[in-house]
């Protein structure tokens, strides 16, 4: 029996210090990701889900990041839209309504996984970070915000030896947003006139950024 008892001790002791280097790992990973990658470009699919697992909308398009602080997503279908940071405003483009509501970028990315990505903090100042198991040969991080008051619960970065492939969000209302990352290009020297935005001649600009 005491034989038995320790092998148990053993086993259970192994996967504690199994599950430590895992998050030390999770967290490195992400952390090298943050340093190291400066500039990102990818094409992605955006899935999203509501509480009860029903797809509520499905997106495709361009994404680009500089960091720190610039990115644009740009929306191909169901509906063409264009979403520019340009490190002091965020620019929301609406091109079927005609429309752009532009924002103080600060103020709108605050403890948001976008602000995640570009920003030039590291993670764990504002996030707890754990290790994931998931059968897809991804190495996964979740991070949860330590804001108890965050507009969202968690997000979970999925990578693989040639960089961030997936991102799946949970926000406060259990819906779920999932991106999919294709044809990924690290440190491409993107054009820095890719993160201006010029509003198009006649386009209604609503909103109030510096």
């Amino acid at each position: 029996m005491l034989k038995r008892f320790s092998l148990i001790l053993a086993g259970v002791l192994s996967l504690s210090v199994g599950s430590v280097q895992a998050e030390e790992d999770a967290v490195s990973r992400l952390n090298q990701f943050v340093a190291e990658v400066s500039e990102f470009q990818a094409m992605f699919t955006q899935t999203v889900v509501d509480s009860e697992g029903n797809i509520v909308e499905q997106a495709d398009g361009e994404f680009l990041l500089s960091r720190p602080g610039k990115f644009r997503w740009d929306y191909v279908t169901p509906y063409p839209q264009q979403i520019v940071a340009d490190g002091q405003r965020i620019w929301f483009y609406d091109e079927d309504l005609e429309q752009i509501t532009v924002k103080s970028q600060d103020e709108t990315l605050a403890d948001t996984p976008a602000g995640l990505l570009s920003g030039k903090s590291m993670p764990e100042d504002a996030y707890n970070i754990t290790a994931v198991e998931k059968n897809d040969n991804l190495q996964w991080v979740e991070l949860t915000p330590k804001d108890a008051e965050s507009n969202f619960q968690r997000v979970q970065l999925g990578f693989d030896e040639t960089g961030l492939q997936q991102m799946l969000m949970t926000d406060a209302f259990d819906q779920q947003t999932n991106l999919q990352f294709t044809e990924v290009k690290i440190n491409p020297s993107l054009a820095a006139d890719r993160f201006n935005f010029i509003p198009p001649a006649g386009v209604d600009v609503v909103g109030d950024a510096p």
